[in-house]
């Protein structure tokens, strides 16, 4: 008896530590959960911090499109490889523009920049149905203004020439290919954006402008192989 009380006073002496035995029972939480957005929220509509996140994704998204877009064109003009930067080129461009302006912009908006993501988190309860619509309305706006941009500057019969950088299936692999390719790297950009969000991870803000750059890089240099891709549905 004396034994098994000994035992008990040493596990439970220090009361920053948790009882030998109850740390899969214990409900305490060492993190604090936000609680879930509202499906309509009116108010945000009379707060300028609102407008603000939407012009944030807007110049995010206008950039991004800009960059990406010449680089692929200058990527498809080129007559040989060693004259251009490449797939790597294309597949840097898009992580180093991810990096800068998730960077930027994440204080502001959250840094989407894509409305997978921005669609994505809403399902989750992580943003309201009225912000979620702004931003995807945003995004778009932005992806438009940045492709049309770049159609001035190029000239209509550059820009058309090598279609404005669109997505086509390579030589060999079908329709469902690029598909499929598009699924999963979409749904990989997502979860790592939702893992490196999460409430349970320290530091986690530091996490997702260094992790993007990777796996846009990565991805676009696979799926190059097979697919043009780039997992970004505004593009």
């Amino acid at each position: 008896m004396e034994k098994e009380e000994d035992v008990k006073v040493g596990a439970n002496k220090f009361s920053e530590r948790q009882p030998l035995g109850t740390a899969a029972q214990s409900d305490s939480k060492d993190y604090k959960e936000p609680p879930p957005a509202p499906l309509f929220e009116p108010g945000e509509l009379k707060s300028w911090s609102f407008y603000r996140a939407g012009i944030a994704e807007f110049v995010a998204t206008f950039l991004f499109l800009y960059i990406t877009i010449l680089t692929v064109m200058g990527v498809n003009r080129s007559t040989s490889k060693c004259s251009s930067v490449g797939i790597q080129g294309i597949a840097w461009s898009f992580g180093g523009m991810i990096f800068a302006l998730v960077y930027c912009t994440a204080g502001i908006s959250g840094g989407h920049i894509n409305p997978a993501v921005t669609f994505g988190l809403f399902l989750a309860r992580k943003l309201s149905l009225t912000r979620a619509i702004f931003y995807i309305v945003m995004q778009c706006l932005g992806a438009i203004c940045g492709a049309g941009v770049v159609k001035g500057f190029e000239g209509n019969a550059r820009y058309e020439l090598f279609k404005g950088g669109a997505n086509f299936v390579n030589p060999g692999y079908t329709k469902g290919d690029g598909l499929g390719a598009e699924i999963v790297g979409t749904f990989v950009l997502v979860y790592t954006v939702f893992s490196a969000t999460d409430a349970k991870r320290n530091a986690r803000d530091s996490h997702v402008p260094v992790c993007l750059p990777f796996l846009f890089y990565f991805f676009i240099s696979s799926f190059n192989l097979h697919v043009c891709s780039n997992f970004s549905l505004e593009k």
